[in-house]
């Protein structure tokens, strides 16, 4: 019923709020239109702002852990009086997967050129819960221009030996604003065209960025992505990543949210 719910609503991702199972203060179950999720992060800190407006969660706590299917994920809050106004969310440390060395099939599955991937990083996967393939793009337009072949790509995915992912295709090439990075997630696998935000990706995307040194230690600390602005629904994700001697030691997403409707669901 949650997953034909959510094919129903048609957004990225639905999240359901159930009692507790004894590892946190709430279990939670997360759908996309194809597929459950063992975690993600734009539904995880959504469903906080939700909580905490529901008073679930009372003005003033710092701690929240909900029970995903990763096992229990800690949420720290930030508060404005009794308004909740910034979370971040914990996950899990980053695990790094293969690499996809036909990089000319990537492209052409892209829609891109060859010549538009970022030279010495390679199209990779990594994973802080659920695994995405993050492909960096040299420029901005060349990110808006793309236009993924879902079979193309599937059979770059099956001639590396992968699982078909998510792909995250990101440019640290500067705008107009204070963002780090500059990205779009498209996932027809999922049921997903293009997601306006992705959590879950964010924080193995700045485990990236810092595990290739694209950013020094300091600069991985502080990091915002934009996504979704090609979509006109612009998302300004925080990323904080931790290190010591050389190894990634916290992963840390964090954001705000806002209600924008309310409604009840006939089952």
């Amino acid at each position: 019923m949650m997953q034909t719910i959510t094919r129903e609503m048609n957004f990225s991702e639905c999240t359901f709020i159930l009692p507790s199972e004894g590892g946190g203060d709430v279990r939670m179950r997360i759908f996309t239109p194809g597929v459950e999720l063992p975690m993600a992060g734009h539904p995880t800190i959504g469903s906080t702002f939700a909580l905490a407006l529901e008073g679930v969660i009372a003005p003033g706590r710092k701690d929240f852990v909900f029970e995903l299917g990763v096992g229990p994920t800690p949420v720290s809050l930030e508060w404005t009086s009794h308004n909740l106004s910034f979370a971040w969310m914990t996950q899990q440390l980053p695990s790094f997967g293969p690499e996809i060395s036909d990089r000319a099939a990537v492209a052409a599955a892209s829609g891109v050129k060859e010549s538009d991937l970022v030279e010495g990083l390679p199209v990779q996967q990594v994973s802080c819960g659920v695994p995405f393939l993050f492909v960096p793009i040299r420029t901005r337009a060349a990110i808006d221009s793309l236009s993924v072949d879902a079979r193309a790509m599937s059979r770059c995915f099956s001639a590396a030996g992968l699982p078909e992912l998510p792909c995250f295709f990101l440019t640290t090439e500067r705008g107009a604003g204070d963002e780090t990075i500059y990205s779009r997630m498209l996932a027809p696998g999922f049921g997903i065209g293009e997601d306006p935000a992705t959590g879950g990706a964010s924080g193995p995307l700045g485990c990236y960025l810092l595990h290739h040194r694209v950013v020094s230690d300091a600069q991985a600390r502080s990091m915002i992505s934009l996504q979704g602005a090609k979509m006109l629904r612009p998302s300004r994700i925080h990323i904080s990543i931790d290190s010591a001697g050389g190894k990634i030691t916290r992963v840390r997403v964090g954001g705000q949210s806002v209600l924008v409707g309310r409604g009840e669901i006939v089952v």
